[in-house]
């Protein structure tokens, strides 16, 4: 059990999205994010209280998070100079990136001289089966993206929450390492070996009750070529009943891979759709999600109610405006 409340760690993080890992904690999780600590050269902000380490314990944080999602996962060398520190001034670490902190010599001698624990949340813990495409019982929803972090979790924990304040059958199930901090449970789709990646989501969403929803946590996107394999796990492994378009209208390119346009969400639909449909032949597209952070509330409006006008499906952003709309556009399943 990670203990809380947390330090959000945004090391150096070049700007805002580097450091999603620390805002979708702060988000979803605010009651537990007392404070952020920022090094030199940071130019992201949670709009939390700076901290020193020795601020944040006097406070009572009992857990540094690394809050940063670098490209590779990569722990570097002045991070780790501050990751000791916090484990000497007694708070345990924990971090979703690929660069285990378990691996790191400084890090485990640091945490044995003070008792503390590392918490490696990007560890698969159970023996995945292979997938075997088998229908089982309940109803799934998967958010899909034209590219990776635009929106996706906050889509699938916005309607899980709408789901149960409206006494709705419904569970968020987390696949990467954010969603797994702020709910405590899920499967750590990318460090699973690539043959049961499709296995592992088969059973993160079991059969369940006829009225029943997974929310399942979408990863990456079909059009990125860094990571669309493990879009794909999802799509078959999930075997949806629904799909959710999710768009970042303001990106100028694909996350990482300036040479890369993002598609367009009829791309989208008529990518990820037929995709979904070899492991449930009864999939549907009910729904867009947009983030729109980025764009004032004019703005987001007008953009929301062109892109509704273009596809014909109910278009929201779920965090900015709640996720009603795309509740109700699940009962057309």
């Amino acid at each position: 059990m990670i203990e809380t409340p947390y330090l959000l760690f945004l090391g150096d993080a070049p700007d805002a999205l580097a450091a999603k890992v620390a805002q979708g904690i702060k988000d979803w999780r605010p009651e537990a994010s007392l404070g952020q600590y920022r090094m030199d050269g940071c130019n992201a902000d949670m709009g939390l209280p700076d901290m020193t380490i020795l601020q944040a314990v006097d406070a009572g944080c009992k857990t540094l998070v690394i809050g940063v999602a670098n490209r590779g996962g990569v722990i570097s060398d002045a991070w780790k100079t501050v990751l000791v520190e916090a484990l000497d001034a007694g708070m345990d670490i924990a971090s979703g990136l690929h660069n285990l902190l378990g691996e790191e010599s400084i890090l485990v001698q640091a945490a044995e001289r003070n008792g503390k624990t590392l918490h490696d949340v990007r560890i698969p813990t159970i023996e995945y089966p292979i997938a075997n495409g088998k229908k089982r019982s309940g109803k799934r929803c998967l958010a899909v993206g034209t590219d990776c972090s635009v929106g996706k979790m906050y889509t699938g924990i916005a309607m899980e929450r709408e789901m149960v304040d409206r006494g709705m059958k419904a569970t968020f199930r987390a696949t990467g390492q954010t969603g797994i901090l702020i709910t405590g449970d899920g499967v750590p789709l990318d460090a699973v070996i690539a043959d049961f990646m499709a296995g592992s989501v088969e059973y993160l969403t079991p059969d369940n009750d006829d009225d029943h929803w997974d929310l399942i946590e979408g990863q990456g996107s079909l059009f990125h070529v860094s990571y669309s394999g493990v879009t794909m796990a999802l799509v078959h492994g999930g075997q949806p009943d629904a799909l959710i378009l999710s768009h970042e209208p303001t990106r100028k390119h694909m996350r990482g891979l300036p040479e890369y346009q993002q598609p367009t969400l009829q791309q989208l639909r008529d990518t990820a759709l037929p995709l979904a449909k070899v492991g449930n032949p009864n999939c549907k597209v009910v729904g867009i999600s947009v983030n729109t952070q980025h764009m004032s509330e004019d703005e987001a409006n007008a953009y929301l109610a062109k892109v509704e006008a273009e596809m014909g499906l109910p278009t929201v952003d779920p965090f900015r405006h709640g996720a009603g709309r795309l509740v109700d556009a699940l009962a057309t399943i």
